[in-house]
């Protein structure tokens, strides 16, 4: 009988953020969303919300709504809610975030999901900034988690990235703050994730499936999920030392 153990995990099983954020720079992050001491919080594209109950746990009092369109993340995120003692301060919603009624708050948190605030497949950064700037309100903080290039990459560069990737997929780090001003942001704070946080995060994304295929090579999924695991490694090894994800600490400008 086939058991969940005998199943390909989940890429990114295990990762507290789903992203190269480390322990040191979520708790700088949170500091300064607390710092503002917000009523409410809302995150976008929220998973299950570790930053968010961080900053809730940081702000007695404050309550937050995350929304995400991944149910299964949402269930977890609840979980965790609880067993912080959370759950009556956090609403894990359901539904796009595009045009969301939920907002303005005090603070936003839209770490690696500006698609989120996107119609469609279009990715249209100032879009994301202008939607963003109307869910916070005057005052208040935000924290986007965005790509950029660290330099503009050759046509054979992104050839060995993800399948049609583009040279203006991503702005530089400058035009990003600037796009940020012209959305009606003050940059608070601008930092770049470390080649160690990639590290981390890439590794371990693909960690608990690699031990798996070590495990199971003959297995009928082994196949299917060597060739996924395959695919993201090397799209990450494509774009190692090119693709930058920021972090801005963004205070909305009346």
């Amino acid at each position: 009988m086939t058991t969940q153990d005998d199943l390909p995990p989940r890429l990114g099983r295990g990762l507290t953020f789903h992203g190269p954020l480390s322990e040191a720079r979520a708790e700088r992050l949170v500091a300064r969303i607390a710092a503002g001491t917000p009523g409410t919080v809302l995150d976008i594209g929220c998973g299950q919300g570790e930053l968010l109950l961080r900053v809730l746990e940081a702000v007695p009092g404050a309550k937050g709504v995350g929304i995400d369109i991944d149910g299964a993340e949402l269930v977890l995120g609840r979980e965790r809610a609880a067993g912080r003692g959370l759950a009556e301060r956090v609403a894990y919603v359901e539904e796009s975030a595009v045009g969301t009624a939920h907002g303005p708050a005090d603070a936003v948190l839209c770490l690696g999901s500006g698609q989120a605030l996107c119609e469609g497949d279009t990715y249209d950064l100032p879009v994301i900034l202008r939607e963003l700037r109307r869910l916070v309100r005057p005052g208040g903080r935000a924290v986007l988690g965005e790509g950029f290039w660290e330099r503009t990459p050759t046509e054979a560069e992104l050839g060995a990235m993800w399948p049609g990737a583009r040279a203006d997929d991503h702005p530089s780090l400058a035009v990003l703050v600037d796009l940020a001003i012209e959305a009606g942001f003050r940059p608070l704070w601008t930092e770049t994730a470390s080649p160690e946080e990639w590290e981390e995060f890439e590794s371990g994304y693909r960690h608990d499936a690699e031990l798996w295929l070590a495990a199971h090579p003959e297995h009928p999924q082994a196949a299917e999920t060597r060739a996924r695991v395959d695919r993201q490694r090397s799209a990450w090894l494509g774009y190692r030392t090119l693709l930058g994800i920021a972090y801005l600490t963004l205070v909305a400008v009346d």
